[in-house]
């Protein structure tokens, strides 16, 4: 199956780095992540075309097949456009469509200088405890146990991906504290993608987020071969104004269909 889509073949591209399995079977791909199980978009199927009339019994057997043990469900739609497919189909499943943006750039637009602070790349366990302490800052702690350990093995995952010479995450340090983050990879093909930019929610608006984008945008453009951007953002967010304004555009939607469980 070839992946037309820079979301998923980036999101595949940083999985793989990141130790997953995808199997392919022709109409679509298994993506298993067996160091976090838990990770539903780390363990999905991703078919070619959208779900039309008829297909939610085989979609709902082949996924069950795969991950047995599981209550969730998630189904990637590999395409451009951001269509969707049948929606009774979705009923059946039980699932929602959700239609991402995904923006492209080549060059970034230099932003304006965060003051007082210190835009650099993550090094030794404190950067990375505070990278785990800033994600806990932008969505709150984990009632219960698997949910902090799920974070830790993100963000150790990260690190790894960092240590082996796969990207960089920057950091915007204030007074020696992380107050905003954000990561950018790469398999050394032309493509690199951003993940998890944060910003703390009591240091938003003071143009963080915009140095570290530009900071590791800076680093990755250096790399040979590199040359084109790629993140991810939900068009209903403030956050993708802010990478228009860096000079991203919008190129493509992605399609996930999911169900918590």
């Amino acid at each position: 199956m070839k992946i037309v889509s820079l979301g998923f073949r980036t999101d595949l591209m940083l999985l793989k780095m990141g130790g997953a399995v995808v199997t392919d079977h022709g109409t679509h791909l298994v993506v298993r992540t067996p160091a976090n199980p838990g990770f539903h978009w780390g363990n999905f199927l991703l078919f070619e075309v959208p779900p039309q009339p008829g297909d939610a019994p085989r979609w709902s057997t082949l996924f069950e097949a795969e991950f047995p043990e599981t209550q969730y469900r998630a189904f990637g739609v590999d395409g451009v456009a951001g269509l969707v497919g049948d929606t009774a189909e979705h009923q059946v499943l039980g699932v929602t469509a959700e239609v991402n943006t995904v923006l492209t750039a080549d060059r970034l637009v230099s932003p304006v200088a965060a003051p007082h602070a210190d835009v650099r790349v993550l090094t030794g366990d404190d950067d990375w405890r505070q990278a785990l302490e800033l994600h806990f800052a932008c969505y709150g702690l984990p009632s219960g146990s698997d949910g902090r350990h799920f974070a830790e093995r993100r963000v150790a995952g990260y690190r790894s991906l960092c240590e082996a010479g796969h990207g960089s995450w920057i950091g915007a340090f204030v007074e020696g504290r992380l107050r905003a983050g954000a990561g950018l990879f790469s398999d050394g093909s032309e493509l690199a993608r951003f993940q998890n930019v944060e910003t703390h929610p009591d240091f938003r608006r003071r143009g963080l987020a915009s140095a570290v984008i530009h900071h590791a945008a800076q680093r990755a453009l250096l790399a040979p071969g590199i040359r084109k951007l790629v993140i991810v953002a939900d068009p209903d967010d403030h956050a993708i104004r802010l990478y228009r304004a860096l000079g991203f555009v919008d190129t493509e939607r992605q399609v996930q269909l999911h169900r918590a469980g």
